[in-house]
């Protein structure tokens, strides 16, 4: 008996980890309904578009016969000033996707020896960390987290071992929205080797509003095993141009520029990047547009008697367990798309007030709610 995607011996053959990796699932658009406007909650999307000047700036053009510069020169140089590190310590990728598989592929993988590296982190986050550990042959090691969505660090900490190479941290925590305290990050960088890389994954560091939230790049200055991951994709509205990019001391950008994918920034999407730095305080303010709809969502929520972690980013997490499907189901009845988790739990974007107002009116009137009676 063969199964659909079985080959025989005489066909060319996937690797066999392909089997053994989960499938990225991309958010859904959302459905046709009459007389309703359809709304994109399911990708984290920014609402908005980039700001004007970037607007100008892509419309300018580049010369589309000619490769990209392969370093980024100008979009480092640029974000050299405005984080206040050296041009050297910054590395770019399609998006921080992109940069993190450069990073992973760098120092994570099968050794000579055969026995493959381990690399943690918490359980559920990022649906592309999986996938991105299982492609360079090394093994997941996920920490599952704790109730309220935040990371278990005691039990991360205690998961690393003499096989571990990389420990990713994703803060704020996507899906599920809390991000980590500069305390607590400290305190798991010193309980881990130093030897083994500490990612920090900041790709919604934009929207965060925590006192006491860990920036990334004062973690990089101190620690020499920690790089930073930054995307922008989500605050400066840039997904569909792929800009991200990582922040680590000289010994470990040295490696990462072996592994870098040529031309992976183009020229169109660097001068956009630029274009969007350069009008920061523009940025800034559709941030905090977000921001506020957040606030607003979040407090109906509760008001409602809704359970929800702390939403640090540009989503809300619903912890909807086996009503998980029909609340889905629900929402894509009134033209809103939300990316669903299986039986775990939904994840809404903050997008445009009359879809955040539709989907908190979607919530009133459901009776399942986590902690709702």
């Amino acid at each position: 008996m063969t199964t659909e995607n079985s080959v025989t011996p005489n066909e060319v053959q996937p690797r066999p980890v392909l089997d053994r990796l989960p499938k990225y699932a991309a958010g859904k658009p959302p459905a046709a309904i009459d007389g309703l406007t359809s709304y994109k909650l399911s990708s984290n999307e920014n609402p908005m578009p980039p700001v004007p000047a970037v607007l100008d700036a892509i419309r300018e053009g580049v010369d589309y016969n000619r490769y990209p510069d392969p370093l980024a020169t100008r979009l480092r140089a640029a974000l050299s000033g405005f984080l206040g590190v050296p041009a050297e310590d910054i590395v770019t990728g399609a998006g921080s996707l992109g940069a993190l598989n450069q990073i992973l592929q760098t120092f994570a993988g099968q050794n000579d020896d055969g026995v493959p590296d381990e690399v943690v982190y918490a359980w559920r986050s990022f649906e592309a960390y999986p996938i991105c550990v299982g492609t360079t042959g090394a093994v997941s090691v996920q920490v599952p987290l704790l109730a309220d969505g935040r990371h278990d660090l005691d039990a991360m900490a205690a998961a690393v071992n003499d096989r571990t190479s990389v420990v990713l941290l994703c803060t704020p925590n996507n899906p599920t929205g809390p991000a980590l305290s500069r305390a607590e990050v400290e305190d798991f960088i010193a309980r881990v080797p130093r030897n083994v890389l500490v990612v920090i994954d900041e790709a919604y560091i934009e929207f965060v509003r925590q006192a006491d939230a860990v920036e990334g790049i004062e973690m990089y200055r101190k620690h020499p095993n920690v790089v930073v991951l930054r995307t922008f994709s989500k605050a400066h509205g840039l997904a569909n141009l792929r800009v991200g990019y990582s922040v680590s001391q000289p010994h470990i950008t040295a490696y990462l520029r072996v592994m870098a994918t040529p031309f992976a920034v183009s020229s169109l999407a660097e001068k956009a990047a630029v274009a969007s730095l350069e009008n920061h305080a523009d940025v800034v303010e559709r941030v905090q547009t977000l921001v506020d709809e957040r606030t607003r969502v979040t407090e109906g929520l509760r008001a409602l008697g809704w359970q929800v972690p702390d939403a640090q980013g540009n989503f809300v997490w619903l912890d909807l367990g086996d009503n998980t499907p029909e609340f889905t189901r629900l929402a894509a009845e009134r033209a809103l798309s939300v990316r669903a988790f299986g039986n775990e739990g939904i994840r809404v974007s903050i997008g445009e007030e009359e879809a955040n107002t539709r989907f908190l009116e979607l919530c009133s009137n459901y009776p399942k709610g986590p902690g709702v009676s």
